[in-house]
Parts: C-alpha cells; structure tokens; sequence
C-alpha cells in the first residue's frame, strides 16, 4: 500500500451551490485553483465541511472526479467516506472507483454510539477492505462517540493501512498521549484551527483547516512556520485570525465559512437543509473581521 504525506496544512473543502440548490461546479474550480496557487498542502473532499451528508451519491462522485481532474497529481486527495454502517462502508470501499484519490477519511460511527470494542472493529474491517491509506477521524462533537486514546493507538498498532488520526475531539490531554504513545511513522492531525499551533507544538503533523478555505496562503504560512519550529513567528499569524475563526463556528460550519466566502466573492451563500446561513449579528462580525 503506497504511502502518504498529511504534514501542512489540508483544508477541509466546502461544497459550492447555486441559488436553485445545485452544486456549483464553477465555483468549486475556482476555489480548487486558489488551492492549487496558495500554499494548500492537500486537499479533503466530501469531508464535514462539504455538507455531505446532503449529497447524492451521484453528486458526490461528479465531486471527487471534478477536483481529481483538475488537481492532476498536483496535491494529494483524501476522499471522506464514513458512516454508521460498517458493511455498507466495506462494500463501498470495495467496488467504488478510487482513481486519482490517495487516502480515505472516515469518521467514527455516528448515532449508534458504538462501544470502543465497536470502534475499533468497524474500522479494523475498514482497514481490511480499503486499498488506499486510512485516516480516522474523531469528533466526538458531531458523532456522539469518543474514539479514546487507547482505542486510537491500538488501532495505529494493529493496522498497517490506518495511517493517521484527525482529531477534532478538543481533548488536549488525550491527543497528547497519542502523540506520546504512537506508533512511529503515524500522524496526528489537527482537526480545530483553534488548536492547530499548540498541537504542532506537540508533535502533530498539521491540521486539516476550515479557515484556509478562505485564507490559505496566510494559514499554510503559520502552519509551515510552527513545524519548522518558528513559534515566535507562527503565533502572531495564529492570534491574528483567532477571532475571525471563533465566529466562523458561532452559528456551526460550514455556515460560518460560507459567509466569508460569498463576501470575499468565491460563493455563493448558499446551504442545504437542514443547515442554513448564519444569524445576521454573526454576518455582520465576519464581514467586520474581513475588512480590519
């Protein structure tokens, strides 16, 4: 199984819709190019932030062969595919056209808050089933279940295809035994922008960023300070855009980020339901924080 570099910054790409509702392949092209011109270390496809929970499965294969297309090796891509149906993800995995992707996400089994025993052989079939590296992905936040620090590096150790971890779980202490206890080789990534310095610090390899949707070259800029060891200049970068992104998820993501794309002209603001745009007051602070 070919190997895969997560280290920098990845973002966590939205998906664009016009105002009927359809996804907005120009758009998408647009913001795939500011990518591929600003620093953006990889890419994330069909991640949260692209509100794929809405999409068809039709969408979501036109999605990932459109960024494929025009990333043409140039980045990697790690494709999301996860769910609450261990069998259904194995199937997927073994039939579905992964060509030009060169990693999986898959997020902890959500709704039917599995025991950790669960976790861990949900994704040890994953494992099995996958022909490309996997990336778990804990966010304890949206999925009800916690993937504990034990079942993280029992995992790391068992599976030679599970190649990394994002955590989005806030937990500072048992992402730093993870960190402390992995398995060498194993990365660990940042899932929160907020904490993206402080865990590079620690030996994460980067962060996967709903900010640098928005403001990539800035945010890779810090990114590749911190793991160069240059805290004293990352950390103005990072406070810099403290505030912008603590109201990007005021009112949920990708709400917040949609807002400060339709502003800085890249999109429309437009969401599926059950989401919708952010309250006006939190408009109105981002369209503030875009024009300091």
């Amino acid at each position: 199984m070919k190997k895969i570099n997560l280290s920098g910054m990845g973002v966590a790409l939205i998906t664009p819709f016009r105002a009927d509702g359809q996804v907005d392949f120009s758009a998408l092209t647009r913001l795939v190019e500011l990518h591929l011109t600003a620093g953006t270390d990889y890419l994330v496809v069909l991640g949260t932030t692209a509100e794929t929970p809405t999409l068809t499965l039709d969408e979501q294969t036109r999605i990932v062969q459109a960024v494929v297309a025009q990333v043409n090796k140039k980045r990697p891509i790690v494709v999301g595919l996860g769910g609450n149906n261990t069998a259904a993800l194995v199937q997927r995995l073994k039939t579905e056209d992964f060509t030009g992707v060169d990693a999986i996400l898959s997020v902890v089994p959500y709704y039917n808050k599995p025991s950790q025993e669960g976790i861990y052989q949900h994704y040890k079939a994953l494992a099995e089933a996958s022909k490309l590296p996997l990336v778990l992905y804990n966010v304890p936040g949206r999925t009800g279940a916690n993937m504990t620090a034990d079942t993280c590096l029992r995992l790391a150790n068992a599976c030679d295809s599970i190649v990394a971890v994002k955590e989005a779980s806030g937990n500072t202490e048992q992402i730093n035994r993870i960190l402390t206890q992995k398995p060498e080789g194993f990365q660990v990534i940042s899932g929160d922008d907020g904490l993206a310095l402080s865990l590079i610090a620690s030996g994460a390899v980067g962060v996967t960023s709903v900010l640098g949707n928005a403001f990539p070259k800035e945010f890779a800029q810090m990114v590749h300070l911190a793991l160069e060891g240059n805290l004293k200049q990352a950390q103005p970068i990072h406070e810099g855009f403290s505030e912008l992104t603590a109201l990007l998820f005021a009112d949920g993501n990708p709400a917040g980020v949609k807002c400060l794309l339709a502003a800085m002209g890249y999109c429309e603001n437009v969401l599926r339901l059950p989401l919708v745009p952010v309250q006006a007051a939190i408009e109105a602070k981002i369209h503030k924080q875009l024009h300091k």
